[in-house]
């Protein structure tokens, strides 16, 4: 793979702060001799886009610099709904690529059809926080990381080749891949079950141990990511459980977060399954074409991945490289609103892996068609209702009067984000949003083959709607010149 085959993407609907993660990539990239096309996907409102695209044209890189946003995404549907002369499928098209965690990211999947695509959040960068004084890692341990003060020391910031680590997997059998790479059926997360994703128990530290397990030689690498430091990787209520747990804890958001999570070693794997699918900083061999991210809001857009993986011929890995989480609550939504989405998901996620029915190239077959039982929804009352229990009782407790109105807010917030507890009408909801994602997920699933068709035939003739940024060119970032890699 040569650098110029590859598209490097950051899809966001912040663009208000995203200048910077392309100055940080560019000069990572330039400095590494990689010479490759950049991309931002704009999920913001027209209005949005007004106001801050300004920004990017103020930004200084050497590679070039290309820009989807709200115009160029409607010309590009409009394009699509062209080619399918059907009327009654430009709402399906719409949604599929509606603005949502999943859409946005369908938007890259198009764009860098007949290449490798690589993402990276707009609060990612491309360094890694690695403990001072590393350990050797078990037999069967992948990577090991820890919570450490942000202020505490004992850790440094590593640099690694990221665009070379996809490179040496990418589209590759696993026959061909670094002598270093270990081979297994998945990894474990000793902090969360292994399907879902979700906290066990909220842990200062954990490992990947590899289950071991065949790995076809002949399986071709579809997808990869690197590893991940800075923001852990953790639940909405794992912020609710660190916050009651540290009584000097009084700041009225309970998302903030001052502790790191800092790698003490790792190592390269390739697996046939994967249940720690990052999409966030993740690769993909989209030569071919791929399955379509779920087009949804809620945060489980990838977990098709996790799915489609698992057919015979494929594999994932995790490379030998490393980025770092910044978090940004930069329009974020509430943490109690966060605390109702994941249950969601982890509903959802359930609901379809029990249910899956077929695995092809560029999609996976469910049969679950959104039924939500009063089982299902009482499970999670009793979760959540503990959970609002432990902070109203923490509020009462507490002597400090700014933590104890945090505490109270958030506890307000989460019996309103949960229809106050109310078993009927949280049931009904739930019920009617369940049947709107999964409606929607079917119908996408079933037209994204046909556009994918369309796409692949179409990019050789014409570029999709994009717009070349018009920001500062330079030759090199300090002296570190660019060149095709």
């Amino acid at each position: 793979m040569k650098s110029h085959d590859t598209i490097f993407t950051i899809p966001t609907y912040r663009l208000r702060d995203v200048a910077e993660t392309i100055e940080k990539y560019d000069e990572h990239f330039a400095r590494n001799g990689h010479s490759v096309k950049m991309m931002v996907f704009d999920d913001s409102s027209l209005a949005n886009h007004e106001k801050y695209y300004a920004l990017l044209e103020q930004t200084k890189t050497v590679n070039d610099l290309f820009y989807v946003g709200p115009r160029e995404k409607e010309h590009f549907l409009g394009f699509l709904n062209r080619k399918l002369r059907d009327k009654k499928l430009e709402s399906l098209v719409r949604n599929l690529f509606r603005p949502s965690y999943g859409g946005n990211r369908n938007f890259t999947l198009i764009y860098s059809l007949g290449a490798f695509l690589i993402s990276a959040d707009d609060d990612m960068r491309p360094d890694a926080l690695i403990e001072s004084s590393p350990e050797s890692l078990n037999a069967d341990e992948i990577s090991r990381g820890k919570l450490m003060k942000a202020d505490a020391g004992g850790f440094v910031h590593k640099s690694f080749d990221i665009l070379t680590s996809f490179h040496d997997v990418l589209g590759r059998k696993v026959s061909e891949l670094p002598g270093n790479y270990e081979k297994g059926e998945l990894l474990m997360d000793t902090a969360m079950d292994l399907e879902t994703n979700v906290s066990n128990d909220f842990a200062g530290d954990n490992s990947l141990i590899l289950r071991r397990g065949p790995v076809s030689s002949n399986a071709v690498v579809k997808m990869a990511q690197t590893f991940r430091t800075g923001t852990n990787d953790i639940d909405a209520l794992d912020y609710v459980q660190m916050y009651l747990r540290d009584e000097s804890q009084h700041h009225s958001n309970l998302h903030d977060f001052n502790d790191l999570y800092v790698l003490v070693n790792f190592r390269p794997v390739v697996t046939k399954k994967n249940w720690r699918m990052d999409c966030g900083v993740a690769g993909y061999d989209n030569r071919l074409g791929l399955p379509p991210f779920f087009p949804t809001r809620l945060r489980f857009e990838d977990f098709i991945y996790r799915l489609w993986v698992q057919q015979p011929g494929l594999a994932s890995a995790h490379v030998d490289a490393v980025q770092t989480h910044i978090k940004n609550n930069y329009m974020r939504n509430p943490l109690a609103m966060d605390v109702f989405n994941e249950e969601l998901c982890t509903l959802l996620k359930k609901k379809i892996k029990g249910n899956v029915t077929k695995l092809d190239d560029l999609s996976i077959r469910f049969d679950y068609i959104g039924e939500v039982t009063l089982k299902d929804t009482q499970e999670i009352l009793d979760k959540i209702t503990g959970v609002h229990r432990q902070v109203t009782e923490a509020a009462a407790r507490t002597k400090d009067a700014q933590r104890r109105q945090a505490l109270t807010l958030f506890a307000e917030t989460l019996a309103r984000s949960f229809y106050g507890f109310e078993p009927d009408f949280f049931q009904q909801n739930v019920t009617r949003i369940v049947d709107d994602v999964i409606s929607v997920i079917h119908a996408s699933l079933d037209l994204w083959p046909t556009l994918a068709e369309i796409c692949y035939f179409h990019k050789d003739k014409k570029e999709f709607p994009q717009l070349r940024v018009k920001n500062k060119k330079l030759k090199n970032h300090n002296g570190a010149a660019s060149r095709a890699g």
